[in-house]
């Protein structure tokens, strides 16, 4: 049974969110041939102040970027 986890900073609308499912769940079926009823897809979502680059956190760069 595929599972297939997928982490995004929080904050995109609920359609977004159940496209993004049905595409990566088609793909796995198409790459794997997989039964479609096995494949398993979670969307994580996470506070901008939870995900960080170069270690600023996404809130701190937005935040700066909207001072600029």
């Amino acid at each position: 049974m595929p599972l297939v986890q997928v982490s995004l900073a929080a904050g995109r609308p609920p359609d977004q969110i159940r496209e993004l499912i049905s595409e990566v769940h088609d793909a796995v079926v198409r790459a794997t041939g997989t039964d479609p009823a096995r494949v398993r897809v979670l969307v994580h979502e996470l506070p901008p102040t939870h995900w960080a680059a170069g270690g600023v956190t996404l809130a701190e760069r937005d935040t700066a970027t909207t001072q600029e």
